[in-house]
This record gives structure tokens, C-alpha cells and sequence, in this order.
């Protein structure tokens, strides 16, 4: 096997593979379009599911995305044995994304655009907690670095 391919799909894909089952359900049109897609890594779900879907019609085989909720509990776990007494969930990890994102002064249409948000105000909930104050706007000269003196 290409250890390549290994990382990027896991041992479940990888199985799923080998077993000739590596692919997802895609939406009719888009299927009738591209009848390979459906095998292409980059269509594959990053979390499946631990069982496979049988279509009725013709039989083939394939896996969906684990259920929302399954990713929940693990978070829950996960915060649960770091001792951290703060209530954490996937949506925090959302937050985290866009205000890292604004923090390291990317601007906000783009991270508008990355969340999926339709109304700019949307996006600008997630500047309150940079409250930066004067220190919020950058020169463009603050990126550059000092040339060192050849004495």
C-alpha cells in the first residue's frame, strides 16, 4: 500500500479500498456528471462511519459522515480527561477558528467567506474579543525586518 494514500484516507478507507468499496454517495447530477468522483479521496468524508450504506437498487456499497452527535460526545470526552472545567463543544473550536484567523490579521471578508456567513455582521461578533484598541491596526511596514549593517 502507498503509505501516501494510507495517511490521507485511514485504515477504514484504506480497507474500504481495498475491498472495493472506497467510495460515497454523491447527489444524483453531480454523479451522472462525474461517475468517478464518487471514489476521488477528495470527496471522501473525514470522519465516516464505522458501518457501511448497501443501496437497494444496485447494490454498491459505501459510508456516510458520522453523526454530528457522536463527534459531540467525543469532544465532551476528550475536555472531560483534560481536567478543564469550561464548557467546550465543536462550536468553540468555530470560534477559535475565526478569532485566530482575525488575530493573525487576516481580513474579515475572508473569514466571512470561510464561515459560510451571508451577512458580514455575522462575522464581525468574533472582533469583540480581540479588542486590540489602537494596537488593532497594522502598517504595512510593521511585516518588514530591519536589514542587518555589513560593517
Amino acid at each position: 500500500m502507498n503509505t501516501a494514500t494510507e495517511t490521507r484516507r485511514g485504515p477504514l478507507g484504506e480497507q474500504d479500498v481495498a475491498d472495493g468499496y472506497g467510495r460515497v454517495e454523491l447527489p444524483h447530477a453531480l454523479a451522472r456528471k462525474y461517475p468517478n468522483a464518487n471514489r476521488e479521496w477528495s470527496w471522501q468524508f473525514v470522519f465516516p462511519q464505522e458501518n457501511r450504506w448497501v443501496n437497494a437498487r444496485t447494490d454498491e456499497q459505501g459510508r456516510h459522515h458520522v453523526h454530528e452527535s457522536l463527534v459531540q460526545k467525543a469532544i465532551k470526552r476528550a475536555v472531560r480527561r483534560t481536567g478543564l472545567t469550561k464548557r467546550i463543544t465543536s462550536h468553540t473550536f468555530r470560534h477559535s477558528f475565526a478569532t485566530h484567523l482575525l488575530a493573525d490579521g487576516y481580513d474579515i471578508r475572508t473569514v466571512q467567506e470561510l464561515l459560510g456567513h451571508k451577512d458580514v455582521r455575522t462575522t464581525m461578533i468574533y472582533t469583540h474579543v480581540l479588542n486590540r484598541g489602537g494596537r488593532g491596526v497594522r502598517s504595512p511596514a510593521d511585516g518588514l525586518t530591519r536589514p542587518t549593517d555589513e560593517r
